[in-house]
């Protein structure tokens, strides 16, 4: 795939594709990460897209996979380490704080939020922050 068609995400993936690239530019974020590798997917169940975020030796990247059968979201097809699964509405209120603990908690409990991989999750929600952005 060239560049410029890799780049052009849509939908959800452009959404995280968009809030996860100043981190190559965070020098903080290029030290921690040198020596790190790591796939975390985050597929927003009533969208077309999911996002594969790619963490790879002190860079970040995203790539859009078609959300169209189940089979190809897999671990053992994407070889992800983490897996964030809901809605869009609800990534939408994690992303910007509207969602607390207690409600998050609650999700989870409820199955309307899938986590698999809470660690690596965690740390991609720290990076995102904004001291850390």
């Amino acid at each position: 795939m060239t560049e410029d068609k890799k780049k052009r995400l849509k939908g959800f993936a452009n959404m995280i594709y968009k809030t996860v690239m100043p981190l190559n530019d965070n020098d903080k974020f290029k030290e921690k990460y040198k020596d790190v590798k790591s796939k975390i997917l985050m597929n927003a169940v009533d969208g077309k897209y999911a996002a594969l975020v790619i963490i790879d030796n002190g860079t970040i990247d995203v790539e859009g996979i078609l959300n169209e059968k189940k089979s190809d979201l897999k671990q053992e097809v994407l070889g992800w380490d983490a897996k964030l699964e809901t809605t869009t509405d609800l990534f939408l209120k994690l992303a910007s704080g509207k969602l607390g603990t207690g409600a998050s908690l609650v999700k989870i409990i409820t199955r309307k939020l899938k986590i698999k991989g809470m660690n690596k999750i965690v740390e991609l929600f720290t990076l995102l922050e904004p001291e850390n952005a």
